[in-house]
């Protein structure tokens, strides 16, 4: 990979490093599909059935909708990027993974602001991306302020760096039904999803607000509205539904 690169710098530094600088490389992995054996809290674990298992670190919110998929072919949208270890004396290659083409390129987006990195940028997306997006164009700071990692100074860093450049994303819902159908995709043996239009993120960022006014821990609250909506054919029709159903969760019914 060296030879696409000027120098051994550039390599740390440069092209490499940055996601959106990615895709002027050659020879990089564009996705990955395989057994879904393992996942913790920050990675899946994907066997290749040729001897190879790699491990994919994953938004968090990725985690959670495939926690159910153990065992089944998956196919993740991939990047690499470099991990900085020993402040900056060595770097760790590492291999990220996406449920579609948008959520990569909503990630390389996203790691342009200042003070988000790769691995801060995973932690972060605790919702889909497309609620994110939805909450960027809306300069709702309360709800970035929700995300995992992110203070009010770094809310308003978002929305400043991005306001604008995400509404390709957030649009009409647009993004997030083009997202529950990339989803589709990841077991192949899977019979084609349902049409039935996605909820509109303004209805879990609604449903994330009742159940931490009710004393739910937010990131507990964000898993059980990510499992709640996971399943494209039986959707809540509200956020009376979804709530009642995040509360189903916690029971474990």
């Amino acid at each position: 990979m060296l030879k696409d690169c000027q120098s051994a710098s550039d390599f740390v530094t440069g092209v490499f490093l940055h996601p959106l600088e990615l895709g002027k490389m050659s020879g990089m992995i564009a996705s990955i599909t395989g057994k879904l054996v393992l996942t913790t809290n920050e990675s899946l674990h994907i066997d290749l059935n040729n001897g190879l298992v790699y491990e994919v670190h994953v938004p968090a919110f990725v985690v959670t909708r495939l926690a159910s998929r153990v065992g089944q072919t998956v196919t993740l949208k991939t990047l690499h990027y470099l991990e900085s270890q020993n402040q900056g004396a060595s770097f760790l290659p590492r291999l990220a993974g996406f449920l579609s083409d948008e959520d990569r390129e909503f990630f390389a987006l996203f790691t342009t602001v200042k003070g988000i990195g790769n691995r801060k940028a995973l932690r972060a997306l605790a919702m889909d991306t497309g609620q994110i997006a939805m909450a960027i164009a809306d300069r709702d700071t309360a709800f970035l302020q929700s995300l995992p990692e992110i203070g009010k100074r770094t809310a308003e860093t978002i929305i400043a760096s991005l306001n604008g450049k995400v509404d390709h994303f957030a649009a009409s819902g647009a993004y997030a039904q083009s997202t529950a159908k990339d989803e589709a995709g990841i077991d192949a043996n899977e019979d084609a999803m349902s049409d039935t239009p996605a909820p509109s993120g303004a209805m879990s960022r609604e449903a994330l607000e009742v159940l931490m006014q009710l004393g739910e821990n937010r990131i507990q609250a964000m898993n059980w509205i990510n499992m709640a909506l996971a399943d494209e054919k039986d959707r809540p029709a509200d956020v009376t539904a979804l709530i009642e159903r995040c509360f189903r969760i916690k029971a474990g019914s």
